[in-house]
């Protein structure tokens, strides 16, 4: 049976992981691996390959196609979503006629609202959850660099039938995806939500990196106190967190690159669209509806919101 798995967003996350599912079924008469994508990234993409660089050596990908066009992409079996946040519904709505009501959506994006978002877009087509811990990066269009070695995929639902599940956790592994089936992937989802979420709050506050964060005594206390709340709020939420939550994404913290910073940071400093409503308004909102105290993420959303952001 001819199975087709779409790819949106080639960013850091999509570009990757959807690069590895690429090479390993370019050849596949079983499997098919589209990447969609418009612009400069389409058209590098499409004369030179997605190339992945990291720090040992590097790997260019041709995707069995790669189009904007939905009469092109044709119906999916499964769609990995790795835009960012501000994107979900204008690009789910630009191919909404490859998604039907048998496709499998994995949303790969840093938020936790996601999910629900496309439901919403989507009501008959089971959304997923998933999430992925990866310091990767557009180095140009139709270039991923990946930093570090670290790189895990998780994913998961109480709902979707199993044998799909099961089929994709296959072709992920198929592909050297280290990726993970979780049956408790909604507090898997929000531990990496804690990561991220305290991450880019503080590292886009101080615009600093990784490593100011955890060696300037100012930061790392702010980074803390962010940890604090998103924890408790996730606590009064109803979610069974490990009771050493903090500490285990503080461990996380410092095993990542500490000459980088976070996407939210580096978009920022390049004058682009950032995603202020997913990671951090979010948090400030959830707390106000769950009567949960926020002061540092409302301090961080007051000065970020004055950039221009996602709104």
């Amino acid at each position: 049976m001819h199975t087709r798995i779409g790819i949106l967003g080639l960013g850091g996350v999509g570009g990757y992981f959807g690069g590895l599912l690429a090479k390993e079924f370019v050849d596949s008469d079983t499997v098919e691996i589209v990447f969609i994508a418009r612009g400069l990234t389409q058209k590098q993409v499409i004369e030179k390959g997605l190339k992945i660089v990291d720090d040992k050596s590097e790997l260019t990908v041709f995707p069995s196609k790669i189009s904007d066009k939905p009469e092109e992409i044709g119906k999916l079996d499964y769609l990995i979503c790795a835009t960012k946040t501000y994107d979900i519904e204008s690009s789910l709505a630009s191919i909404a006629g490859c998604i039907t009501k048998n496709t499998l959506i994995l949303p790969l994006y840093n938020g936790v609202d996601a999910a629900e978002r496309i439901q919403i877009l989507f009501p008959d087509t089971e959304v997923l959850l998933g999430c992925v811990y990866i310091v990767s990066k557009i180095e140009t269009p139709g270039v991923i660099r990946k930093m570090g070695l670290y790189e895990k995929l998780f994913f998961g639902s109480s709902t979707a039938p199993m044998g799909k599940l099961k089929k994709l956790q296959v072709l992920f592994q198929q592909a050297k995806i280290q990726s993970y089936l979780v049956d408790t992937i909604e507090e898997t989802v929000w531990e990496k939500f804690i990561f991220i979420s305290a991450l880019a709050s503080a590292t886009s506050y101080f615009n600093q990196s990784i490593g100011q964060i955890l060696e300037n005594a100012e930061s790392r206390q702010l980074y803390i106190a962010l940890l604090h709340e998103i924890t408790l709020l996730a606590a009064v939420k109803g979610l069974d967190l490990p009771n050493d939550i903090i500490l285990q994404t503080i461990l996380k913290l410092e095993k990542s690159p500490h000459d980088e910073t976070s996407s939210m940071n580096r978009d920022i400093r390049a004058g682009n669209k950032f995603e202020l409503a997913s990671l951090i308004e979010y948090v400030v909102n959830e707390g106000l509806k769950y009567e949960v105290e926020t002061p540092s993420y409302k301090m961080v959303w007051e000065r970020l919101s004055t950039i221009k952001a996602d709104v």
